[in-house]
């Protein structure tokens, strides 16, 4: 990364290149803009219902456009609530595997074995945290 900061004008030190990166190239909130996109679905329902009730749009013609606008609603709510609870998923099993190696290094604590078994977790860690990038 430090390489390509280079190229992209960057002059500092290693250390503060990730803090630069995320200072210089900030990443969209997707859920956020999810969030806004669900309200402004809400209010296009509300006047779409309010402009059939005052007869500016067909009955017939206006409840084709409600139900189009509410599954596409639904769909939106579906999507944040999936990457929700993955978020909380993959928090729940980094926490239950961060609990496990501790608990191992700490069995083994004054153990020849625990020089070994620190650059196992070490191991298991860069996996874990290759998979999840």
């Amino acid at each position: 990364m430090y390489l390509y900061a280079r190229f992209l004008g960057y002059a500092g030190s290693i250390v503060e290149c990730s803090e630069w990166s995320n200072k210089e190239h900030k990443k969209q909130d997707f859920n956020r803009l999810l969030e806004v996109e669900i309200g402004a679905m809400q209010q296009d329902i509300m006047k779409l219902r309010d402009a059939i009730d005052m007869g500016m749009v067909k009955q017939d013609m206006g409840t084709a456009r409600i139900a189009m606008l509410q599954k596409e609603l639904r769909g939106a709510i579906k999507q944040l609530n999936d990457e929700k609870i993955l978020l909380d998923k993959q928090g729940l099993i980094l926490a239950g595997a961060d609990r496990a190696l501790r608990e191992m290094l700490s069995i083994f604590r004054d153990d020849p074995i625990e020089g070994p078994l620190q650059e196992a977790s070490m191991g298991v860690w860069t996996k874990i945290l290759q998979e999840e990038s």
